[in-house]
């Protein structure tokens, strides 16, 4: 499985994540979630990132325009749409993307098969506040093209292995701190979800 670490803040923990072999890193550009970065000091780290890692801006609540605004600016390479938008929102992004749904029932996660998307578990507050879905969901569906978030950490992230999910995306479950990573978190992660 592949693996985004989300909600950077920081160069250091930029680097330990890309180090532990993490395909993707997550910036979020929503003012009000406690892993907020501006798109000057995201623009400072990814400026010092190394290639073959995919850059991703999660957004909330904002117009096609600013979302490719800042990911020009910041030299990320793919825009996460962390909210509800009409479908007619996404040919005016022109910029890769990437479809979130922030799943209430089994129907959801059956939603856009043909296209990558990231399922997370639905919360009042953007984000999934380390709210797990119930993997059950996933029993009879093809996974491949699905990048699974809510709720994982490195003692669970194993087990879903045998659904064959595109990837998987964690936050909190690496944090010693909202904000700040735990180096020996985010290595167990990796290591157990590329098992």
């Amino acid at each position: 499985m592949r693996v985004k670490i989300c909600g950077i803040t920081n160069l250091e923990d930029a680097q330990i994540a890309i180090n532990a072999g993490a395909d993707a890193l997550g910036f979020v550009f929503y003012p009000e979630s406690p892993r907020y970065i501006s798109p000057e000091h995201a623009k400072a780290i990814i400026d010092k990132l190394p290639p073959f890692v995919e850059k991703v801006a999660l957004f909330v609540n904002e117009t096609p325009e600013n979302i490719h605004l800042t990911c020009h600016q910041t030299g990320c390479t793919l825009a996460q749409i962390h909210f509800d938008v009409e479908d007619d929102f996404y040919p005016q992004l022109d910029f890769p993307y990437l479809r979130v749904i922030r799943a209430k029932t089994p129907e959801d996660v059956t939603h856009y098969p043909n296209e990558y998307r990231l399922i997370d578990a639905y919360c009042e507050d953007y984000g999934g506040g380390g709210k797990r879905l119930n993997i059950e969901w996933f029993d009879a569906i093809d996974c491949s093209k699905i990048i699974l978030a809510g709720g994982l950490d490195p003692k669970n992230v194993a087990a879903l292995k045998r659904y064959d999910f595109y990837g998987v995306d964690v936050s909190s479950g690496v944090e010693a701190s909202k904000g700040k990573k735990d180096p020996d978190k985010v290595h167990a992660f990796i290591e157990q979800a590329k098992l």
